[in-house]
């Protein structure tokens, strides 16, 4: 059955109409409506082409014809409620657990990232028997209710932080309280944890779990200090806690020298609890939460069934397996470690010739470029950002976007397709909008 195509000022309309309107589309003053997609481009309405930036959730590329193949042919076959035993289910699970350090070996599939760390607070709280969350400052884990209370970047806005909830700093070296020229940031940082824990005890409380994406995000795409981890491990671990590393944005590969993020921190680093999710399906609604034969132990234990509807059905398993296949196949890891350096490499450049960026700082295909008015107080230069992201979209055709606490860091996420001549060009608009801007003394 074919749609009917609507004009885009019928689809706004109606989207004004029909959609609430706090889900916020991208470049909401004048929306980009599009209508289809391939690798890291985007097509319009017009098929006016757009270089994607932003849709780290397209992991291998938009529509990649070995995913909507997997997808077609087992959605011919069958797709069933996850309850009913079926290979696809557990060869995908073998197939993570081969990418994971050998005790994180149990899982349980789920649809998003939101209900994987939903998931993963229950477990915590179940294995520990204690209830208060360890988070980092403007973290983001989820949507639903148990995740905006220990999300900081969203529960300032609303109704504030509840007893059991502690926030401990971002360990930030650009702009946080231990800074680049600091000896050690990563023991410093870590040690605001260990202060943070004594802190709770002293109130009579008990910790449950230190929750962390392992390359916080919304933070403004920090890039942990080396040794932190271990060090906030060993400190939970001592207070009963566990460690859970949110990997829903960083996961399968994009840092390109390993599969998952916290492998950043050194091989003697394994967190308790791993949650996945956006990238995991390709677009596909795919999450997972791995554990520890222990903690899932503890959580059959309570005599409560856990089960999932659609979590690691068969088509969203086929779905992962061939995602898992190209990310190989197509040597995707090593293209993020290449193109990313790449693209860090040229930032740095473009920062010795514009003072406005204060910092560029990433890994593999997670970068991020912080625009300051002044260098010594690091003083925001929030309304340049958009300026930027608005006109790489206008002028340039190159969606990207703003995160950090105040919309100042330009953020590269891209799918993992993304080539040395994306960076190139990407760079060379920015630094032509830089210059411009510097012409016009705005």
């Amino acid at each position: 059955m074919a749609f009917e195509k609507l004009r885009k000022e019928e689809t706004l309309a109606m989207r004004k109409r029909l959609i609430g309107q706090s889900c916020r589309l991208f470049y909401s003053d004048e929306p980009v409506k599009i209508i289809k997609a391939r690798g890291q481009y985007l097509f319009d309405e017009n098929d006016k082409r757009y270089l994607d930036c932003i849709s780290n959730v397209h992991h291998v590329g938009h529509c990649h014809p070995s995913i909507t193949k997997a997808a077609a042919e087992q959605m011919d076959l069958l797709n069933t409620n996850a309850r009913f035993l079926h290979d696809n289910i557990v060869m995908y699970a073998d197939r993570l657990a081969a990418t994971l350090p050998e005790k994180l070996c149990v899982f349980y599939f789920v649809n998003s990232g939101s209900e994987a760390n939903d998931l993963a607070l229950r477990l915590a709280q179940q294995y520990t028997q204690h209830q208060d969350v360890i988070v980092l400052d403007h973290a983001y884990h989820g949507h639903l209710m148990s995740l905006i209370d220990i999300s900081p970047y969203k529960f300032r806005k609303l109704a504030g932080q509840k007893e059991w909830v502690h926030v401990a700093p971002l360990p930030d070296t650009y702009r946080g309280i231990y800074r680049e020229d600091h000896p050690n940031p990563g023991q410093a940082y870590a040690d605001t944890v260990k202060d943070l824990i004594e802190e709770v005890h002293r109130k009579g409380r008990k910790i449950s779990a230190f929750f962390a994406e392992s390359l916080p995000s919304v933070g403004g795409q920090i890039i942990l200090p080396q040794g932190y981890s271990t060090k906030v491990a060993e400190y939970v671990r001592s207070a009963g806690g566990v460690f859970v590393a949110d990997e829903v944005q960083t996961g399968f590969g994009r840092v390109g020298s390993h599969f998952w993020a916290f492998q950043l921190q050194g091989e003697g680093f394994c967190p308790d609890i791993v949650t996945m999710g956006k990238p995991m399906g390709n677009g596909h609604p795919l999450a997972c939460v791995a554990t520890t034969v222990e903690i899932a132990g503890a959580f059959t234990a309570n005599g409560v069934e856990y089960f999932n509807t659609f979590g690691g059905n068969p088509v969203s398993c086929a779905i992962g397996l061939a995602v898992l296949d190209v990310i190989e196949k197509e040597d995707l890891r090593g293209n993020a470690t290449r193109v990313g350096a790449h693209l860090k490499d040229l930032l740095t450049k473009l920062q010795t010739q514009h003072q406005i960026i204060g910092d560029v700082r990433g890994v593999g295909l997670f970068v991020g470029l912080e625009l300051v008015s002044d260098r010594d107080q690091k003083t925001p230069a929030t309304e340049t950002a958009a300026r930027v992201v608005k006109r790489l979209k206008e002028e340039d055709q190159i969606c990207v976007s703003t995160d950090g606490p105040w919309e100042n860091v330009v953020k590269f996420k891209p799918p993992m397709c993304f080539s040395m001549e994306d960076a190139e060009l990407a760079v060379r608009c920015i630094d032509r909008i830089l210059t411009d801007m510097e012409a016009s003394d705005i």
